[in-house]
Order: structure tokens, then sequence, then C-alpha cells
């Protein structure tokens, strides 16, 4: 199985989550949020293909990585590739965060026909940043957030109350949206 990057993995990032963490950056974006950082990454044909078995070989290498980030792109434009790599980093005891475009509620919503493979990447996951970046919300204060619409979610709480619950430890100015 392969997966689309957009480009190597990062590998001591301390700017995508908590604590030291190695970036997945999954090609290909349908957001093109307008000031998007990574604009290079929406382009579904761009980047390169990496066997999802390197990247896993990647990952049991690390020592003092506290997670994974998966980022791009938008990660659930390709759940298969990321779900099984999400697994293999769970067996080895890291945290897994996700930056989406898309928002919590569109993740699980049960009507969308890509539901199945997006919960099952979700439960995967134990951090989601989500919603668009919004450039009239932007701020360089926020913390692991681009705009202030996006909140940190604690994504097995929210699967299990099948509603967003904040991870309010990360969440440093609380007018974000609801």
């Amino acid at each position: 199985m392969k997966i689309r990057l957009a480009s190597p993995l990062t590998i001591d990032s301390i700017v995508d989550g908590p604590g030291l963490r190695t970036v997945i950056w999954a090609q290909g974006c349908n957001h093109k949020c307008k000031g998007c950082h990574n604009p290079s990454t929406h382009d579904f044909s761009g980047g390169f293909k990496v066997d999802v078995k390197d990247i896993i070989d990647e990952i049991k290498k690390l020592k003092l990585q506290r997670g994974i980030t998966l980022s791009g792109g938008e990660p659930f434009e390709q759940p298969d590739p990321l779900i099984k790599i999400c697994k293999e980093a769970k067996k080895l005891g890291l945290d897994i965060w996700a930056y989406s475009g898309y928002t919590f509620e569109q993740l699980i919503d049960t009507k969308n026909p890509r539901y199945f493979k997006w919960k099952s990447l979700l439960e995967n996951i134990d951090t989601l940043v989500d919603g668009k970046f919004i450039e009239s919300k932007k701020s360089l204060l926020l913390k692991f957030r681009g705009s202030s619409n996006q909140r940190i979610i604690d994504v097995q709480k929210s699967l299990k109350l099948k509603k967003a619950v904040l991870h309010l430890e990360y969440i440093e100015n609380m007018d974000i949206a609801k």
C-alpha cells in the first residue's frame, strides 16, 4: 500500500502538537484555504508516493518522539494508508495528532459516503485540530492552531459522546467558534 506525501517526514517538530513529534505531510487538499501555509500540498497529483511500510520502518526508529502528527494537505483524503500507519504508531506507544480542514462534525456525519473510513481513522487519533484555516482569524499567538476558529479536540472522548470535546489544556484563547 502506498501513500502520496507532499514532502519527506519531518522528524523533530516542536510546533505540530506537544513534545517532539514526527510529521507525515499528506499530499492533496480540496479545502484550498486562503492564506494556507502549505499551498504546494493542494494538488492531488503532486508530491510523491511512498510505501506505507517504509514510513512505518522510519517510525519504528524513533527514540525521543512523543508522537506523530498527520498534516498536509488533507490527511482524511488518504484514510487507508494513514490508518495502517497510525495502528503501528499506537503499538509503539506514540500519541497521534491530526490536522484537518474538515470539522469533527463533518468527519462523523453518517450520511457522508466516506464516514466509515474517516471514523476508522479517527479511532486511531488522539487529538484533532479541526476546521479550515481562516485568514481573518489568524493569530501567531495561538498554540498548535493557525486560526481561532480551529478547535483542538480530544478525539476518543468525542467519539464516545458523539460530540466535540475540547482539549482545554491546549487552548489559551477561549474565544473560538463553538
